[in-house]
């Protein structure tokens, strides 16, 4: 293990940094000046293929498994999303 990684399993502040910075990867933004509203149904935490991650940062990140995403295989924020969004078969949601 290499020395300073953080510990993300619900214990101190390292969920909370892991998050900020990762919030900088953004594809969609719901907040950008951009954002469509027709994207609004097609985020990431609503795809099938979104697996959420285990712990504190699982409630809002999980890895994108869609072959054909730019993002396949990459730690995505529940509220992006891509042009390859597949809604789940029971329509949940994170």
């Amino acid at each position: 293990m290499a020395l300073g990684r953080a510990q993300t399993h619900g214990k101190g502040g390292a969920g909370d940094d892991v998050h900020s910075r990762w919030l900088q990867l953004l594809h969609r933004s719901t907040g950008g000046p951009d954002y469509r509203d027709e994207w609004f149904d097609e985020q990431c935490g609503g795809c099938r293929f979104w697996i959420p991650l285990s712990g504190d940062l699982g409630l809002d990140w999980g890895a994108c498994a869609h072959a054909d995403s730019p993002f396949d295989g990459r730690v995505r924020f529940e509220h992006d999303g891509c042009g390859q969004f597949s809604v789940r078969d029971d329509g949940t949601f994170g």
